[in-house]
């Protein structure tokens, strides 16, 4: 079945995390879609009591759209750490604490996973719904390789320990523009594109 085009030019972005919403912002610029962040509505985070990506960014998605009145956008997105038995995957923002200080997370990724396999890789899964509560998913995986240190001050949670497949500096050193060429959010982002946007 074809995906729901998106034929309005008012989406809200269903997060509260700044760096995802400028990220999701510069990546719908291109179609001249007006982004509202949710946060600037006054819509408050739902809890995120799903079991998978997908699940939570269709609840975060659809909770948007129903109390907007407008479609919505939402984003789910973690790191997938094999050698810690894909933790902290759906649990990635928890791990920041409640002061979502990414610095603690990354720390305790270092500490638990020690001199175990660096393998890893990002997810994002897109939800993009609409007030009749009519939903569309998009997933994009991004694989790479932990280091340590961290480095560089770019993106924003994991991205500084993060180095992508082929590549030699972290999500964190890159140009915005180079991450968003390969990025986990950039390739279901792609899927996104080529279902629900207008060409442009």
């Amino acid at each position: 079945m074809m995906p729901r085009r998106f034929t309005g030019n008012r989406l809200v972005v269903a997060s509260h995390n700044p760096g995802k919403v400028e990220e999701i912002s510069a990546l719908l610029a291109p179609f001249a879609i007006d982004t509202v962040p949710a946060g600037t509505l006054g819509i408050p985070e739902p809890e995120e009591t799903g079991d998978s990506f997908e699940a939570n960014a269709a609840l975060k998605a659809k909770a948007a759209a129903g109390a907007s009145g407008l479609p919505a956008l939402a984003d789910d997105s973690g790191l997938v750490v094999p050698a810690l038995n894909g933790a902290p995957g759906i649990y990635s923002a928890r791990w920041a604490g409640p002061a979502k200080d990414f610095r603690v997370a990354v720390e305790r990724v270092q500490r638990e996973l020690g001199d175990r396999d660096r393998s890893a890789w990002f997810v994002a899964v897109l939800a993009l719904a609409w007030p009749d509560g009519h939903l569309e998913l998009f997933r994009g995986e991004a694989p790479g390789r932990l280091v340590w240190p961290p480095r560089g001050e770019r993106g924003f949670g994991y991205d500084p320990m993060f180095v992508p497949e082929g590549g030699i500096e972290t999500f964190g050193e890159m140009e915005p523009a180079e991450k968003h060429k390969i990025s986990h959010r950039a390739r279901s982002f792609a899927k996104l594109v080529e279902g629900c946007l207008p060409s442009r």
